[in-house]
């Protein structure tokens, strides 16, 4: 126990917190010059469990040069700190406050405090935007260290550092769908750039960009739309108009409109994303697959099926070869031309993609991840297009339960998994449970998408079904007459929704004929 620690220093002095102090003092003063200047970079270290290869880096950084595991143990056996585990250490909370207290007055205070931060901006970034199980466990231990870095040392960070330990957190956080977690990262971020930089440097548009893409994560797009624009425009004036940076955002900002049903203004961002990612990186990079990922994603959502695959197949081939067949965004690919497949009725080519892509997932990301319940909803729609309704069913209240888990109840892919599981109880003739799902699905999307999106009609289409076949046509028929103006609008006329709806309207009025 830490505890134990005090209670060894104060059986060298009298009781009390005095005693502690005078029994520190002693052992202070018998260490040596070495042990010392240990002893004081280990208090820079956050009141957690530190491991040893962080204070190795740290010491390397900051040209301590000696026996570090010899004074390690000296200072184990003068109960300054006490082994956790194996490589793993941790200092009690009063006597590290004494420790800052002598750091202060060590002439190599800033050097210590400047290589901790060396340190901890290295171990930031090896942290991937969307780290596997495996990255996860590699550096848990590390983020309270990283997070002191960031907060209590950031002065002590170079201004080309700054960004980095901001950068790490928030990647750690919000790459396991830890959305909120990650949040006062995001924001710290940009704060802490605008502060030291002014409002006009590329630090602070990165952290724009950053702090929108969360924005949009969390379904709060219209959060995010400024800082998306306010970032893109920054970039271009401080890179230029041809730069990897300023694809990234163009990218961004065209899936954003594409989540908001804008196809006819994500489309140019996403093509010119994607040509300046192939002039620049070059074809074979993984930026350039995902840029070919995302603009197929809208060629699916405009029922552009034959444009999509090709792209969705090249983006696939892309990642393998550069990232392996064991990779998150390998596994994104699988998802997404299994969709492209089952929108084409090709369920046989669907269904093993889906199950290879959440096998993935789950084994890269873990159970608990946004990324797994996405797939989760979609190889249960797959289920439920096979008529395989048993198969769907438990599928779709896992996906459903585990979005509101990790991304809270008002959240546009919890209306999607509403919508989903009411058209599933739709099928099953289960109109009493379907009925309040569809209901509360669609003011849901009207909240947080707005009256005009493509969900939202496909939602009023859903809903007006559900009447119709109940003989409740005046219900029925504004709902769809609403759907299809949505649609049209959005989506165009020969569009498979647009034409699916009017095939259902125009049903119900030869069905009302007398």
């Amino acid at each position: 126990m830490l505890a134990d620690i005090l209670a060894q220093l104060q059986k060298q002095a009298s009781a009390g917190e005095s005693g502690v102090a005078a029994a520190f003092e002693l052992n202070w003063q018998s260490l040596e010059p070495e042990a010392q200047k240990l002893a004081c970079l280990l208090s820079l270290f956050a009141l957690a469990p530190i491991p040893w290869s962080l204070v190795e880096s740290a010491a390397s950084s900051s040209d301590l040069e000696f026996d570090l595991k010899a004074n390690r143990t000296i200072l184990v056996e003068r109960y300054l700190l006490q082994e956790l585990a194996e490589d793993t250490y941790q200092i009690h909370e009063r006597i590290r406050e004494l420790l800052q207290q002598k750091l202060e007055y060590l002439a190599e205070a800033d050097e210590l405090k400047r290589g901790y931060c060396q340190a901890m901006v290295a171990l930031a970034k090896d942290i991937p935007n969307t780290p596997t199980l495996i990255e996860i466990a590699k550096v848990t231990l590390a983020i309270p260290h990283l997070g002191e870095a960031a907060t209590v040392y950031q002065a002590w960070l170079s201004d080309d550092d700054l960004i980095w330990p901001f950068l790490g957190l928030g990647r750690f956080y919000q790459g396991q769908g830890a959305y909120v977690q990650a949040l006062p990262w995001r924001e710290q971020c940009l704060s802490s750039t605008r502060k030291r930089f002014g409002d006009e440097h590329l630090d602070v548009a990165t952290s724009l960009n950053n702090l929108a893409l969360l924005y949009y994560s969390q379904g709060r797009y219209s959060d995010a739309e400024p800082l998306y624009i306010q970032s893109l425009a920054m970039k271009k004036r401080l890179l230029g108009d041809e730069h990897p940076d300023v694809a990234q955002t163009l990218n961004n900002l065209a899936a954003l409109y594409r989540s908001q049903g804008k196809y006819s203004d994500a489309e140019p961002l996403y093509i010119e994303a994607l040509d300046m990612y192939k002039r620049l990186p070059g074809d074979e990079h993984p930026d350039v697959a995902t840029s070919l990922n995302n603009l197929a994603l809208l060629y699916y959502s405009q029922g552009r099926y034959s444009d999509a695959e090709p792209l969705y197949i090249q983006a696939l081939e892309i990642d393998k070869r550069l990232l392996g067949d064991e990779h998150p965004d390998v596994a994104i690919d699988l998802n997404n031309l299994a969709l492209l497949y089952k929108s084409q009725g090709r369920f046989s080519d669907a269904e093993p993609l889906y199950i290879q892509s959440l096998a993935m997932k789950k084994r890269l990301l873990g159970d608990e991840h946004p990324d797994v319940a996405q797939t989760l909803n979609n190889l249960a729609a797959l289920y439920r297009s096979q008529g395989k309704y048993s198969d769907a069913e438990p599928l779709y209240i896992q996906s459903l339960a585990m979005k509101k888990r990790l991304l809270g109840d008002e959240h546009p892919d919890v209306a999607n998994s509403l919508n989903n599981l009411a058209e599933l109880y739709y099928f099953q003739r289960r109109d009493s449970e379907a009925e309040p799902l569809y209901i509360q699905a669609l003011e849901m999307m009207k909240r947080l998408l707005g009256h005009e999106h493509p969900d939202v009609a496909q939602n009023l289409n859903n809903l007006a079904l559900l009447y119709d076949s109940q003989g409740r046509y005046n219900d029925a028929e504004p709902l769809y007459i609403q759907a299809l103006d949505i649609a049209e609008k959005l989506l165009g006329a020969n569009h498979p929704n647009t034409i699916n709806i009017r095939e259902n309207l125009e049903y119900l009025r030869r069905n009302r004929q007398p």
